[in-house]
């Protein structure tokens, strides 16, 4: 039998040479995506841990706030996890959710500006004062604005306060300009700051917190915020942790302040 090419077909050497070739080109292929696997793993673990060292410094810098005013100690971390909650709830895509994890953390980081004499006043606040209460949201952009987030931090930070009516602060804006991260957090804000003891005040309790979002849904607060929120307690029992779920806690003893985690404590100076 002949192997040579008389009628245009390709001969046994031709044929085992292309599929040889195909070989190594399969083992090739084989290996580039072998490799775009662990490449695509290694950048999902690298993702994955840059994120939770954002959300542990995120919080070690939400600590010094608190540490001011221990009338309101944990009120960020709470407010976090309702936040976290109804974003979930909501469906919103994990980015978004991981923005609001952060920005809620950080959301009264501006109180850093006020002086803990207003912050923790037993009494009703003086006009002057309230003015000065009102200007955090502003204060904590300015902070939070030179920190390179992949979220939208500081804008969430500024319009935490900004209700849909208008009426809210810093700018007054109105439903359609609010980021709908701030409407979360400013949701969670209200129930917890009802629901929790103030220097002016007791504690108000969940119900009339739900009350007062129920009540003004649409009008002050996003009507779709306020149904997941309200869904969440009804139905899905939500409470807020009694211990912070943060590595980092305050403990004020004999006006020092040790600031411990899971790894070690430090005694400040």
């Amino acid at each position: 039998m002949m192997d040579s090419v008389t009628d245009g077909h390709k001969t046994k050497e031709q044929l085992m040479r292309e599929l040889v070739e195909l070989r190594q080109q399969l083992a090739e292929f084989e290996t580039l995506e072998t490799e775009r696997k662990r490449a695509e793993e290694e950048s999902r673990r690298y993702s994955e841990k840059l994120q939770k060292l954002i959300e542990n410094i995120t919080k070690a810098i939400a600590l010094t706030t608190e540490m001011r005013d221990p009338y309101t100690s944990g009120h960020q971390q709470r407010v976090t996890q309702l936040a976290y909650a109804i974003s979930e709830a909501m469906g919103l895509d994990k980015e978004i959710v991981a923005g609001i994890r952060v920005a809620g953390s950080l959301h009264d980081i501006g109180k850093m500006y006020i002086p803990s004499e207003i912050l923790t006043k037993p009494g009703k606040l003086t006009e002057i004062e309230f003015d000065m209460i009102r200007t955090h949201p502003e204060a904590g952009y300015s902070i939070v604005k030179t920190i390179e987030f992949p979220w939208p931090v500081a804008p969430i930070v500024l319009q935490h306060h900004e209700r849909m009516d208008g009426s809210g602060y810093p700018a007054g804006l109105s439903a359609k300009d609010i980021l709908l991260e701030a409407k979360i957090l400013g949701v969670a804000d209200v129930v917890e700051a009802m629901a929790s003891h103030r220097p002016y005040r007791p504690a108000l309790g969940i119900d009339k917190a739900l009350e007062e979002i129920s009540q003004k849904k649409g009008m002050l607060y996003d009507p779709e915020v306020v149904d997941t929120c309200l869904k969440l307690f009804a139905e899905k029992k939500f409470k807020f942790q009694k211990e912070t779920p943060w590595q980092y806690q305050a403990v004020v003893r004999n006006k020092h302040t040790i600031v411990t985690s899971k790894l070690r404590g430090i005694k400040a100076n």
